[in-house]
């Protein structure tokens, strides 16, 4: 059963304040799972607010599974980073897409609120083995160097751009530590 006014699970809302309460006793940054389609990051950052984080420690995930622009500008007005983090997972949302949306957000002047990565592991296990080559044969650890970075590039990403969203911003996610006082 969902809950009437979140639209989460009452067992998934339960948890994101268990991770909120850890968060502001150990500072370590939050980083969520979402659809991005429902728009559940919204969400997400109601609970977290309602709990006293400090948005700006949390990487909404998934949302690079969205390509509309009001939605993950309202994340980004409200705080938080955008996980643009499924590169690979074109099942989801084509390769194309996710570069386009990414540039797009550049465009707007919004590179210093993105991180970007893959979303891969080591092991899977949620497939047969043999299906992830061809269920995802670029969900792998080269992905971004060897195909996003250069696809970011052609539609005019700049590498300060990309060094600010592969570097700074990991760094910044991660300096921001320290229990709340």
């Amino acid at each position: 059963m969902r809950h009437r006014r979140t639209g989460h699970h009452p067992g998934v809302e339960r948890v994101l304040r268990a991770v909120a309460q850890a968060h502001k006793r150990t500072g370590v940054p939050i980083s969520t799972h979402t659809h991005a389609g429902l728009r559940r990051g919204l969400e997400q950052q109601r609970i977290f607010e309602e709990e006293g984080v400090d948005l700006s420690r949390v990487v909404i995930g998934h949302s690079g599974d969205s390509t509309d622009v009001g939605y993950l500008e309202e994340l980004i007005a409200a705080g938080s980073y955008l996980g643009m983090d499924r590169f690979g997972l074109d099942v989801i949302l084509p390769f194309e897409d996710r570069v386009n949306i990414v540039a797009q957000m550049c465009e707007r002047g919004h590179a210093d609120k993105m991180v970007l990565s893959h979303d891969a592991n080591c092991y899977f296990d949620a497939l047969p083995e043999a299906l992830l080559p061809v269920a995802a044969p670029n969900w792998n650890y080269l992905h971004i160097h060897n195909d996003v970075i250069p696809a970011l590039k052609q539609r005019g990403v700049t590498d300060e751009q990309l060094h600010t969203m592969l570097v700074d911003n990991p760094r910044r996610i991660f300096e921001r530590q320290g229990a709340y006082e």
